[in-house]
């Protein structure tokens, strides 16, 4: 049975690794690591010995230039001490078949990289982008999810709704035109999309779509299955009393379901 072998990667402002590599451990990873971008400049850990990254959440590079936008140049131009380009480990290790996950600034990261959506197979294009909510302000709290049993995406198998908060600033997606919207839909690149609690459909409707992404689109999958971004935060509901109405004897799937789906995948099961 292979081994799964977790690669948190944090630095410059994301403060939800920790939260990340605790789930990764409680559904049952054999090694996970939190590691620094500088590790990776300096050579002391190479993407290729994991088969899981994920790219968690909070304030990286204080959101400035745009979500993820400083972090997507960094990622595309910085070298390790060798002088080997860090973007050629992060495809190497995709086409090896590894597995990316990407959360709130993850997945805005994996937007600005061209991971996500890879319409057409075009990886490494950007194709849409995250912007600022119409609200106008940071947003903090729990939504409704519902997962397109139609999608590829290895993460969402099985699953048909999830509750998990939300805390950004920068979440709605914006796919160019009508047209660019229409292909992530009939391509099933869409994996969440955010619903109204009383109908379980995909809503605009404020707060239950936070941002106002079209469509409550909350996640995308690229053509493989094998990458997924949201916004939403599923690590931070990995024990029944995060949830918020916990003592009234509410309760819902727990958010770290997504990470375990990613386990079993790796492990074949």
């Amino acid at each position: 049975m292979p081994l799964v072998k977790v690669l948190v990667i944090t630095g410059y402002g994301t403060n939800c690794d920790r939260e990340s590599a605790h789930a990764a451990r409680q559904v049952g990873a054999d090694e996970v690591s939190v590691v620094f971008f500088s590790d990776l400049v300096a050579g002391r850990v190479r993407l290729t010995e994991a088969n899981f990254l994920i790219f968690p959440g909070g304030f990286l590079d204080g959101d400035d230039l745009g979500a993820a936008q400083a972090a997507a140049l960094r990622w595309k131009y910085a070298r390790t001490k060798a002088g080997e380009p860090i973007f050629d480990e992060l495809k190497a290790f995709f086409n090896a078949g590894g597995l990316i996950l990407g959360i709130c600034n993850g997945f805005q990261l994996l937007v600005k990289l061209g991971l996500l959506p890879a319409a057409g197979g075009a990886y490494f294009e950007r194709q849409v982008s995250l912007s600022n909510n119409d609200s106008g302000r940071f947003e903090d709290r729990w939504v409704w999810l519902k997962a397109n049993p139609e999608s590829p995406c290895v993460f969402t198998k099985g699953i048909d709704t999830l509750y998990l908060p939300v805390r950004h600033g920068e979440g709605k997606l914006v796919a160019g035109d009508e047209a660019g919207l229409a292909r992530l839909v009939a391509d099933n690149h869409v994996a969440l999309q955010y619903v109204h609690p009383e109908t379980g459909r995909p809503t605009q409707d404020y707060p239950y779509n936070p941002n106002g992404s079209p469509l409550g689109i909350a996640g995308l999958s690229d053509p493989t299955g094998r990458i997924l971004g949201l916004m939403p935060h599923p690590e931070a509901f990995n024990h029944p009393t995060n949830h918020p109405a916990w003592t009234r004897g509410e309760s819902a799937p727990l958010g770290v379901t997504l990470i375990e789906n990613g386990v079993r995948y790796l492990r074949g099961d």
